[in-house]
């Protein structure tokens, strides 16, 4: 009986121990095809290929566009310049007086020889009647020695002596006749004068203070410089007859001022390389004022097959310049060389061809292979397009 209870409690631990055992052996099991599964999973995350993902489809870009054509287009330089007077005159007494009256206000016109100042003049036409007296004395002294001299009544020496006081007299009229002018100041040219300093009541000396100065308004100069480069061009379109240039006043919105060279330095400024140009203008509404600057451009000629497009076409890049050529509605970026740009036309002299059309609105969003929608209104579309 006891050997029995041993043998079945035996048994039963057994059986206990190997129950356990097997359920180690599970966990231990599961828990290696957990990590299994986790670590298969770790591998596909990282290094399974990327899913290619569909981009979406970019609708056309809508632009205008405008067509490369030939036509004449003037050969044109532009620059900066300064109005200057043809003459400017500071206006002083020439003699010592006072002043009677001014009949000119500040920036009046005035025409040469009219009136301006007045001075006291009493003096000196008292001293000119005096001359005026002693001069018709001397005269008679000349009329009744003559007849005389014929006849031997009065010696040559007289006579002579006679002629000499005559004419030393008639110098002496003349030149006080002449000083009495100047106690009347007028204008010494047309032109338009500025601020008066010395008013009615003062007293002045010759040569001293300015009264007035007076400029000339109509016509006038404008002037300016060209780089050395560009004289034998020039003078080779002086040579063929007027060069034209127009000039735009700073704010002022209206046509251009319409005028030509008047000449060029004789010499090349060695320390900037530019020689200076005058140009002349009518200016008979007065828009340019001496001093005022403005923006000048010189047609030297006109180049009668330039190839052109909008200026709003052309963009520029970091290291070119360039346009987007449309062909196909698919915009073909194409680098160009502008040689000029005049009235808003864009001079091309490389990468393109007459005939082209070129993106001139929305091509900021363009890049080289965008397909594009041509507006309403633009050019009309081609086969090509």
């Amino acid at each position: 009986m006891l050997n029995y209870w041993r043998q079945g409690r035996f048994s039963g631990l057994r059986m206990a121990i190997v129950e356990k055992a097997g359920r180690r052996n599970r966990v231990a099991w599961f828990g290696a095809a957990a990590a299994i599964v986790v670590a298969a999973a770790i591998a596909y995350a990282v290094f399974a290929p990327p899913r290619m993902a569909t981009a979406p489809t970019r609708p056309p870009i809508p632009i205008t566009v405008a067509t490369a054509t030939r036509q004449p287009i003037p050969v044109r330089l532009d620059t900066i310049g300064t109005v200057q007077t043809i003459a400017d005159v500071v206006v002083k007494s020439r003699v010592d007086g006072y002043i009677t009256d001014v009949r000119i206000k500040d920036g009046q016109n005035v025409k040469a020889g009219e009136v301006m100042f007045t001075l006291d003049d009493r003096a000196a036409r008292a001293q000119l009647e005096q001359a005026k007296a002693q001069l018709q004395n001397a005269a008679r002294d000349v009329a009744r020695y003559r007849p005389l001299v014929a006849q031997n009544f009065v010696s040559h020496q007289v006579y002579d002596t006679a002629l000499a006081n005559e004419a030393a007299l008639q110098a002496q009229a003349d030149n006080l006749q002449a000083q009495l002018s100047y106690y009347t100041i007028v204008a010494p040219i047309d032109g338009r004068a500025g601020t008066i300093n010395i008013k009615a009541g003062n007293s002045i000396k010759a040569n001293d203070l300015p009264l007035v100065t007076v400029n000339q308004i109509t016509p006038i100069y404008v002037g300016f410089t060209l780089p050395q480069t560009e004289l034998p061009g020039l003078r080779d379109a002086m040579a063929k007859g007027p060069v034209a240039v127009q000039v735009v006043p700073g704010g002022d919105n209206s046509t251009p001022v319409d005028g030509r060279i008047a000449f060029f330095d004789n010499t090349v400024d060695v320390n900037s390389g530019t020689i200076a140009v005058k140009a002349i203008f009518d200016n008979a509404s007065q828009r340019l004022w001496p001093g005022q600057f403005v923006n000048v451009a010189v047609t030297e000629r006109v180049d009668p097959d330039a190839l052109t497009v909008p200026a709003p076409a052309v963009l520029i890049g970091q290291n070119t310049t360039y346009v987007y050529v449309i062909k196909d509605r698919t915009a073909q970026m194409r680098p160009v060389t502008v040689a000029r740009t005049v009235n808003g036309e864009s001079v091309i002299s490389r990468g393109l061809a007459a005939g082209e059309r070129v993106a001139t609105d929305g091509q900021l969003q363009l890049t080289n292979g965008s397909h594009v929608e041509i507006r309403s209104g633009a050019a009309t579309p081609d086969s090509s397009s």
